[in-house]
Formats: C-alpha cells, sequence, structure tokens
C-alpha cells in the first residue's frame, strides 16, 4: 500500500489527538508508513498565540512547542500503527534525549515534522523526530513516550 493512500487532514488528526486550539500542532499528514515513518506538517502562522510573548518584535517558534509538534506527530504514527482500538487511550510524553536546537522557526515558516519508529515494547515507544524548514534541520531529538489509557490518568 502506498504512502499516498495514508495522507491525513485536520478532520482525521482530531480524531486521534486529544489536542485543540491553541495546542494542536498537526495540519496534515503527507507520508505514513505503518511502524515506519510518518511526515507531517504544522503551518506557523504570526497568529499564533505564543508569538505574543515569544518575543515581542521578533516572533520565534519556542523550541519546546517545536518538539510537542513531533511528539504530536509522533502520536498520530502511533495511533495509525496499532491494530487495537484506541479511542480511550491518549499518547503521553515520557523522555527526550539528544535533543538539538539548529535554527529558528518564525512566522511563516512551514514546519515539517519527520518521525521514524526506533522500537517499542508493551505500551512504550521509541522515536526519532527531526522537524525542518525548506529542508534545513531546525531541531532533532529521540523521544519515547506511552499510550495510557485516559481513565488512568
Amino acid at each position: 500500500m502506498s504512502s499516498s493512500e495514508h495522507l491525513l487532514d485536520i478532520r482525521q488528526i482530531m480524531q486521534m489527538l486529544p489536542h485543540r486550539y491553541p495546542f494542536l500542532l498537526v495540519d496534515r499528514v503527507l507520508e505514513f508508513e505503518p511502524g515506519v515513518r510518518l511526515k507531517a506538517y504544522k503551518n506557523v502562522s504570526m497568529n499564533e498565540a505564543f508569538f505574543q510573548g515569544h518575543f515581542p518584535g521578533l516572533p520565534v517558534m519556542p523550541g519546546v512547542l517545536i518538539l510537542e509538534a513531533l511528539a504530536q506527530a509522533g502520536g498520530v504514527f502511533v495511533m495509525s500503527t496499532v491494530r487495537e482500538p484506541l479511542e480511550d487511550k491518549v499518547f503521553l510524553f515520557t523522555g527526550l534525549n539528544k535533543v538539538k536546537f539548529r535554527k529558528p522557526v518564525v512566522p511563516g515558516d512551514r514546519l515539517m515534522l519527520n518521525v521514524t519508529y526506533e522500537k517499542h515494547k508493551m505500551n512504550i515507544w521509541r522515536m526519532q523526530g527531526v522537524a525542518e524548514v525548506d529542508g534545513h534541520v531546525v531541531a532533532q531529538g529521540e523521544f519515547s513516550a506511552a499510550v495510557a489509557k485516559k481513565g488512568d490518568m
């Protein structure tokens, strides 16, 4: 099955992730290979609430939000890969390693979110994340997350 058959729009993403405005940071999935990788994007607009204070007159997307966008893309990857019902589950960050920020992300950028599967054991998943703008790496790192029952939170 080709990756083009797996494109997800914002409505489908919202069915998988609990995040909503202003914290939903994945706009569309472009490519998906089950159990292998996912490519998505976030359009960065001057209308983002965080630009009011980060920084006035010099708008820069906070690095932690770039990582959150990668984690959300990872959540879509896992929710699209797992073959069991996940309606009562949520995807939660459990760790970050080897994080590097390379370049600032500013209004008008399209933040490409590349997630590659490393491994999983039981409900813990480990992935590599690389965020790019115009083909240049802006942030990267390893992250892990758990699939947890919403009722257990």
